[in-house]
């Protein structure tokens, strides 16, 4: 029913919403006079922000079209190269580059935004590795007719994946697929792969999500799994090519994320429309480029969100070393080849401090020296994939790491 309301609510709205681009028009069209500037700037504010926050946003395009390396520019094209019913394998192809660059293959999270959130991550990468991505479809538009999808199919994908790439394969598993990565990398040494990865870098992944439990760790454990198939689980309605399928809706997750925070987004949307009533273009164009990517959600499928929340926030299966994939016991302690770099975010709300450090202890058999760990200062947890920190302390972490062991 929920879903049904949402859904009727944004088609409800389309009328006002295509009012407003009508407005925005004719406010371009308008010649500008120092009278009417502010006035006209007020209006263009009220329907920039109308429109920004009223209705569902489809998904964003990657937009990254261009690298350098070594001072040379060169062309980028995404492009599909291995498609599931619920993911596709993105490769950021430089277009007449001969150099050899390490192989570096990110795992985006499949917890509610898209994979495109991680947009800068991939542009900080190019110039120094061959980038690969997870790219998750949304379940809303897949049929029922395709198999379901939970935490376990999520972690034969990263099997299938790797298998795709090859020997010699670094992976960068950012958030909550941290865990998965970890599995996946660990049932791969089980069975002596040879696709297993070369490095393995988790960034702010609930490993071990009893470690200094944030709000979301708290609320989780505060309610059984049925609690949350009651209250979060819901039926996508017709028209959408899922229709009848049991999700966690996207726009669920987005009001989670911003009940979080909802002080800094007031601010922040008080800012943008100040901007804008200022003239200020540039800087409100930047908060609307935000908001672009923060509002596209993608609703999860129904299992494996579910199993999710019990095998990582309510049974915390792998830390304990309890966590079973279809018929495989998942043991870190088979890791033992696989370079490991742990990266935490200072004031993380969403995944404590040692929340992801909790891999260097589980995989006890893997050599002190192909570890390591950083904690970054004064960053919280989109910090840790996105913005000056990341650009600047981050990224060159995990490259040096990475070429260290090339070399």
């Amino acid at each position: 029913m929920l879903y049904f309301i949402e859904e009727s609510l944004n088609l409800m709205l389309s009328p006002a919403r295509q009012s407003s681009r009508v407005i925005k028009s004719l406010i371009k069209e308008m010649p500008h006079s120092g009278f009417s500037d502010q006035w006209v700037n007020t209006l263009n504010a009220w329907v920039t922000v109308f429109e920004e926050f009223s209705g569902i946003h489809e998904k964003p395009k990657w937009n990254i079209h261009e690298t350098q390396i070594d001072g040379i520019r060169y062309l980028v094209e995404d492009q599909v190269v291995l498609k599931r019913a619920y993911c596709q394998l993105v490769h950021f192809k430089k277009l007449n580059c001969e150099k050899s660059l390490p192989r570096l293959f990110i795992i985006a999270p499949y917890s509610g935004h898209y994979s495109t959130l991680l947009r800068q991550t991939v542009e900080t990468f190019l110039p120094h590795h061959d980038v690969y991505i997870t790219d998750w479809l949304n379940c809303k538009q897949i049929p029922l007719a395709s198999d379901l999808f939970n935490l376990n199919d999520f972690i034969d994908y990263l099997v299938d994946f790797m298998h795709f790439l090859g020997t010699g394969t670094h992976v960068l598993a950012v958030c909550q697929p941290t865990v998965a990565a970890l599995a996946a990398t660990a049932i791969m040494a089980d069975w002596g792969d040879r696709c297993q990865p070369k490095s393995l870098t988790l960034v702010a992944g609930p490993i071990d999500a009893r470690q200094n439990p944030t709000v979301v760790n708290q609320f989780a454990i505060e309610h059984d799994l049925g609690w949350f198939e009651k209250n979060l689980i819901q039926i996508v309605p017709p028209p959408n090519l899922g229709a009848g399928r049991k999700v966690y809706p996207g726009f669920i997750q987005l009001n989670s994320f911003m009940a979080m925070n909802p002080e800094r987004h007031l601010q922040s949307i008080e800012s943008m429309f100040e901007s804008l009533v200022e003239g200020n273009d540039e800087d409100a164009e930047k908060k609307k480029d935000f908001y672009d990517e923060y509002l596209s959600v993608m609703d999860l499928t129904a299992e494996f969100y579910l199993q999710t929340i019990d095998q990582v926030f309510l049974k915390f299966s792998l830390a304990k070393g309890e966590m079973m994939s279809r018929w495989h016991r998942v043991d870190t302690a088979h890791i033992k080849k696989t370079h490991l770099l742990v990266i935490e975010g200072e004031k993380d709300d969403i995944c404590g401090i040692g929340q992801t450090q909790a891999a260097l202890q589980i995989t006890n058999n893997l050599p002190d020296h192909f570890k390591d760990y950083l904690l970054v200062p004064n960053i919280g947890h989109y910090g840790t994939f996105n913005g000056r920190i990341f650009r600047e302390q981050i990224a060159p972490k995990i490259t040096q790491f990475i070429h260290s062991i090339e070399n």
